[in-house]
C-alpha cells in the first residue's frame, strides 16, 4: 500500500504473441483477485516484466528494459519490480545475482508462485480467462506449451519444456469466450502448432482442432501460426481449403534449405522433402499465402549454403518472408560449433535476403491492383483506416490503406477496391465509393 492506497500493477510484455497470452491471463488473474491493473507505466506501484530469452538481442532487450524499471524503484516512482518469463526461466541464478534491486524472479510457468507474490489467487476454474491486450478484434489462441523438436540452435525447450497440448475442450471454450468479448479472427499459436494431440491421442489433431475453431458462433477469421514443417499433417491443408472462415495462410518456419545446414540443425527434413511440401501447400490450398522465416550465418553456413537459400528465396517466392541472423545459445546441441561467422557478414547476409523478398512482396503486391479484397480494419492513422486481407497476420504482415468517405467500425470487415501497391502496403477504397489513387 502507498499513502493508504490499493498499489497499481503494470505488466510489460516482451518477445512473442505466445508472451502476450501468458501477460493476458496473468492480468485476468489478477483482475479476478480485486488487484488493479494499470496499462500506464507512470501510475504503477509495481511492474511485472515477462521477458523474452529466445535470442542475444531478445534477451538484451529484456535486461534492458529490468533495468530500467530498476532505475524507476530507485528513484521512488516504483515501489516493486518482478521479472518472470523465459529469460528469467534459463538465467535465474545470474539475474538474481547481477541484478539484486529486482524483488523477485519467477520461472516461464510459475504463474501461481508470480499471484501469490502480488497478493492474489490463482483460479485454476478460470484458466481461460484473459485482458485483452490487442485490438479487441482479433486474439491469439495458445493450444500448447513447449517443443518436443530436437533444433541444435533452439533454447525454446530449455525454457518451456516438452510439448504439452491443451485439451480441445479448453481451447475451444477459450476460443468462444473470446467470440462472446468481440473477437471475430483467432490466431492460432505454439512452440509447434502441428504436434497438437501426438502426446495425448497418439495422432495429430490439428485438422479437427481448427475445424471446430471455425465453427466457433461469432469468429469470421481463423489463422495458424508456427506450423513445423516435418511431418507436416497434410489432412490440415484440406482443412484450410475447405472452410470459409479458416484464413488461406500458413506460417511454416523452414529456416534453411540446404541439406548440409538443415542436417546440422536437426530439423528432421530435406531439400528436396520441403520443396514438395511447399509445392503440396499451394497445389491442394489455391491462392494461399505461405508464410516462413529463415536463419543466416549459422556455424556450417559457407558462401555455397548461403546462395542456396537465396536461389531457394527467389525460386519459391515466399509471400511473406522474416529472417532471423544466428544466435549462440548456450545449453543448445549447436552451441558447440562456436559462432565463427561475423555478425557483420550475417547481417549483410539477412540485407540481401530481405531485399531479394522486397522484390518479390512487390511483385505480388502489384498484381492485386484492380482486385477487390475482404479486409478487417485494425486501426485509425492519420484519418486513413489501416487494416489487413486474410493474407496477412496481425503485427508482422502487410497492411492495407484504406480510403473511405464514410465512418467505419475498428473491428469491421469491408470490401476494398485495390487502388495502388508498395513492396508491403495495400492502398484502396471502400468499394461502391469513389475511387481514390493516393500512397501514403
Amino acid at each position: 500500500m502507498r499513502n493508504g492506497l490499493k498499489q497499481k500493477v503494470h505488466v510489460i510484455t516482451m518477445g512473442c504473441a505466445k508472451n502476450v497470452v501468458d501477460s493476458e491471463k496473468l492480468m485476468a488473474q489478477l483482475r479476478l483477485s480485486d488487484i488493479e491493473i494499470t496499462p500506464h507505466l507512470e501510475d504503477a506501484d509495481i511492474v511485472v516484466i515477462n521477458t523474452c530469452g529466445f535470442i542475444e538481442a531478445a534477451k538484451r532487450e529484456s535486461i534492458d528494459m529490468i533495468i530500467q524499471n530498476v532505475r524507476l524503484k530507485a528513484g521512488g516512482k516504483l515501489n516493486k519490480v518482478y521479472a518472470m518469463g523465459c529469460l528469467t526461466e534459463r538465467y535465474m541464478v545470474d539475474l538474481q545475482k547481477e541484478i539484486p534491486e529486482v524483488d523477485r524472479f519467477f520461472g516461464s510457468n510459475d504463474m501461481p508462485n508470480v499471484l501469490k507474490e502480488l497478493g492474489a489467487q490463482y483460479k485454476y476454474e478460470l484458466l481461460g480467462e484473459r485482458v485483452l491486450t490487442t485490438p479487441g478484434h482479433f486474439a491469439y489462441l495458445k493450444i500448447s506449451e513447449g517443443c518436443d523438436n530436437p533444433c541444435s540452435f533452439c533454447s525454446i525447450p530449455l525454457m518451456r519444456g516438452k510439448h504439452i497440448g491443451r485439451s480441445p475442450k479448453q481451447v475451444l471454450k477459450e476460443a468462444q469466450r473470446l467470440a462472446d468479448q468481440g473477437v471475430k479472427e483467432l490466431v492460432v499459436i505454439g512452440q509447434d502448432t502441428t504436434y497438437y494431440g501426438l502426446e495425448t491421442e497418439g495422432k495429430r489433431q490439428l485438422p479437427l482442432l481448427l475445424e471446430n475453431l471455425a465453427d466457433v458462433n461469432g469468429i469470421e477469421w481463423v489463422r495458424l501460426m508456427y506450423a513445423y514443417p516435418a511431418q507436416f499433417p497434410v489432412e490440415v491443408l484440406d482443412v484450410i481449403a475447405g472452410h470459409p472462415r479458416i484464413c488461406k495462410y500458413l506460417d511454416m518456419p523452414v529456416q534453411h534449405i540446404s541439406d548440409v545446414v538443415l542436417k546440422s540443425m536437426r530439423r528432421g527434413i530435406s531439400q528436396r522433402v520441403l520443396r514438395e511440401l511447399v509445392d503440396r501447400v499451394r497445389d491442394r490450398v489455391k491462392g494461399v499465402a505461405l508464410r516462413t522465416t529463415l536463419i543466416v550465418g549459422y556455424p556450417n553456413e559457407t558462401e555455397k549454403e548461403f546462395n542456396e537459400l537465396l536461389d531457394f528465396v527467389n525460386d519459391v517466392k515466399f509471400d511473406r518472408l522474416g529472417v532471423f541472423t544466428y544466435s549462440r545459445e548456450e545449453g543448445t546441441a549447436a552451441f558447440e560449433l562456436g559462432d565463427p561467422i561475423a555478425e557483420e557478414e550475417k547481417e549483410r547476409r539477412q540485407a540481401t535476403i530481405m531485399q531479394a523478398q522486397q522484390v518479390i512482396s512487390e511483385g505480388k503486391n502489384q498484381q492485386l491492383i484492380n482486385t477487390t479484397q475482404r479486409v478487417i480494419i485494425d486501426r485509425i492513422d492519420g484519418g486513413v483506416y489501416v487494416g489487413r486481407t486474410e493474407r496477412d497476420a496481425p503485427e508482422i504482415d502487410n497492411e492495407v490503406f484504406v480510403h473511405s468517405a464514410g465512418g467505419l467500425s475498428i473491428g469491421s470487415f469491408v470490401d476494398v477496391d485495390i487502388d495502388d501497391a508498395t513492396e508491403y502496403d495495400l492502398f484502396g477504397t471502400v468499394r461502391g465509393e469513389e475511387r481514390v489513387s493516393a500512397t501514403v
